[in-house]
């Protein structure tokens, strides 16, 4: 393997094994507060803007995932690949500057004190990333924030709150992604490049997720796990599958 590929991958097991090595209590304490509300018949939201909406994707109802998670992905923050045109960069960078639109979201999904909310947000400081949080906390949520705390510590808010994630959320997971997200530096060339705040956000997702799921099994309950048709027989899978979107529509229905 070539030097660039070798170091990119290295910088993300390094990054992978750091969140390991210290996060590991508040990746439990995340995954006590998903299992609490879905062994309540509540639901998990789980929240991300740009890329962070890429991990809050993942949450469910993909491969492995448990039933209880609840996905609020708007097209407006995720729908940015064209660049340029309908959709495109520019209008997303001044979507998740306005305040008052993540309220806006929060308020078309039925939500209970008993949920929790788990946001995903590199650097935990636009205003859409901040309303959610509020919003979720005054309504009695327990809010979890995957963050990194080397960029958002030393960049301001840009919510009126003044805040920032890790100090809104009541749990905060920390990436330890640095500043500007990117890790590989080129010579001759102008920025980094190989990002991992996605990668290590989607791992730390999964481990939540994964974490939840043996404790709603230890209390004794079915954490309808979702299966995969490409690895057992379809017709099973598929029907296990369809017996867990069942089980979230039960949720959804309770709060008609």
């Amino acid at each position: 393997m070539s030097d660039l590929p070798r170091r990119y991958l290295q910088t993300v097991i390094d990054r992978l094994t750091l969140v390991q090595q210290t996060q590991a209590a508040a990746i439990e304490a995340a995954a006590a507060a998903c299992a609490r509300s879905i062994l309540d018949d509540k639901l998990v939201f789980t929240f991300g803007t740009g890329h962070g909406s890429f991990a809050a994707l993942e949450m469910y109802p993909r491969t492995g995932t448990v039933t209880g998670f609840r996905p609020i992905v708007e097209s407006t923050m995720i729908s940015f690949h064209h660049v340029l045109g309908d959709g495109g960069a520019r209008q997303y960078r001044f979507i998740h500057a306005q305040e008052g639109y993540g309220r806006a979201i929060l308020s078309a999904h039925q939500t209970d004190p008993g949920d929790t909310m788990l946001i995903f947000s590199h650097s935990g400081l636009n205003a859409v990333t901040l309303d959610m949080a509020l919003a979720a906390k005054e309504t009695g949520m327990t809010v979890i924030g995957v963050t990194s705390l080397p960029h958002s510590s030393v960049t301001p808010s840009r919510h009126s709150c003044g805040k920032r994630l890790f100090e809104i959320a009541d749990i905060v997971i920390d990436t330890g992604v640095p500043l500007g997200d990117a890790g590989i530096g080129i010579e001759g060339v102008d920025g980094r490049v190989g990002a991992t705040s996605t990668s290590i956000a989607i791992a730390i997702g999964q481990a939540i997720n994964a974490a939840t799921a043996g404790l709603i099994a230890a209390a004794g309950r079915d954490p309808h796990v979702m299966v995969s048709p490409n690895t057992i027989d379809k017709a099973t899978a598929n029907a296990r599958n369809d017996r867990n979107y069942a089980e979230l529509w039960r949720r959804l229905r309770a709060r008609a």
